[in-house]
């Protein structure tokens, strides 16, 4: 019992040096603290008392005179006498017209055309042949593909239904022209200078067939006729002049040039008119 209470005895001795410990160390902070920064009166006037006069050597100093030791001249080579302007013109800022001229915010928006590109990009670019499977003569010189309609370049369109004079009889010219034109594509494929890209239904470019330009080939044969200023018009007067194609008779009257036949059905065969005509 004894050596309990002798145990106690002792932690409670210990906590009071301890907390005894702390207090010090507080006070010793504290002392220091004020010693480094003494307290600072601010002293005020008293309102009653009357103001002394203000004398010539209590004038405050303005900080808007010249300096009396400052010489530097002016720009016309004279010192300044006079007290230097401070004012400055400020200029109303609103939040629309923030960083515009007036004239900008004043006049409504207008909008231009844009102007012309430096160059010609698809100029610049090199064509390649397009190539063009499957071709389906509509007309002399009028080929439809897949999803495109082709107009050979440098002839005019032909239709269908034109028809021709000779010796007196009209005959389906251009329905001849296209059966022609059939025979000599031959279900070929077709290279075309066409742009990459080009969605349009109805394009004209300039074509070859098996290393061949089909257009010159319906001019010469008399199957089309060359635009005016084309390169194809020579072969055009040159077939006129041959009386070829709609500048000639019916190629179908077989009556003008008469072949024999050893067999009597094979005649009759040929004296047939073909179905595309």
């Amino acid at each position: 019992m004894r050596q309990q209470l002798v145990t106690l005895a002792g932690g409670i001795a210990a906590m009071a040096l301890y907390t005894g410990i702390l207090y010090a160390g507080a006070v010793t902070i504290r002392d220091r603290e004020s010693a480094a920064t003494p307290d600072f009166v601010l002293e005020t006037p008293d309102m009653g008392e009357t103001e002394p006069a203000v004398g010539a050597e209590d004038v405050p100093f303005d900080m808007t005179a010249p300096d009396p030791g400052d010489t530097t001249p002016d720009a016309g080579g004279q010192s300044e006498s006079g007290p230097k302007s401070t004012e400055t013109t400020a200029r109303a800022i609103e939040p629309q017209q923030f960083g515009l001229p007036d004239e900008v915010t004043t006049k409504p928006l207008e909008r231009i055309e844009p102007r012309t590109p430096l160059s010609d990009t698809n100029k610049d670019k090199p064509k390649t042949p397009t190539i063009l499977q499957q071709p389906v003569a509509l007309a002399a010189g009028l080929i439809r593909f897949d999803k495109m309609t082709l107009q050979l370049g440098g002839i005019e369109p032909e239709a269908t239904e034109r028809t021709c004079e000779s010796g007196g009889k009209s005959w389906p010219c251009g329905m001849v022209a296209r059966t022609a034109f059939r025979n000599f594509l031959r279900a070929r494929a077709v290279s075309c200078d066409i742009a990459k890209g080009e969605t349009d239904e109805t394009v004209t470019a300039q074509c070859t067939v098996g290393g061949q330009d089909p257009a010159a080939w319906l001019v010469a044969n008399g199957w089309a006729t060359p635009l005016p200023g084309s390169a194809l018009e020579v072969q055009g007067e040159a077939a006129h002049k041959a009386r070829l194609g709609f500048y000639g008779d019916d190629p179908r009257d077989f009556r003008q040039t008469p072949m024999p036949f050893d067999d009597p059905s094979a005649a009759a065969t040929m004296d047939e008119a073909a179905p595309d005509l």
